[in-house]
C-alpha cells in the first residue's frame, strides 16, 4: 500500500472506476447475450426490440469513456448485419 497521500487516494480513485468499468462492461456483455438470444431463435421482432437496448447501452458505455466509441460502432454494425440475416 502507498505511504504518500495523493497515492492513497490514486489507489482508491482507480478502485472506484474499476468496479465502475467492469460494471458497464458486464451490462454490455448482459445485453448482447439477450440479442444473440433472439436471432438463434428467429424471432426478428425480439431481436430488433433487444437490439435496440444493446445500441443504447454500447452509447452510454462509449459516452463514459468504457469502451471506444469506434468499438461501440463496430459492434453495433455488426450486430446490425446479424439481425438483417434473419430475414
Amino acid at each position: 500500500m502507498a505511504n504518500i497521500k495523493s497515492a492513497v487516494k490514486r489507489a482508491k480513485q482507480a478502485a472506484v472506476s474499476h468496479t465502475r468499468n467492469k460494471a458497464g462492461k458486464s451490462r454490455c456483455l448482459t445485453s448482447r447475450k439477450k440479442v444473440l438470444a433472439a436471432i438463434e431463435s428467429g424471432n426478428k421482432e425480439e431481436a430488433l426490440k433487444a437490439f435496440s437496448a444493446y445500441t443504447s447501452v454500447l452509447d452510454k458505455t462509449a459516452k463514459k469513456g468504457i469502451i471506444c466509441k469506434n468499438n461501440a460502432s463496430r459492434k453495433k454494425s455488426r450486430m446490425a448485419t446479424s439481425i438483417a440475416k434473419l430475414a
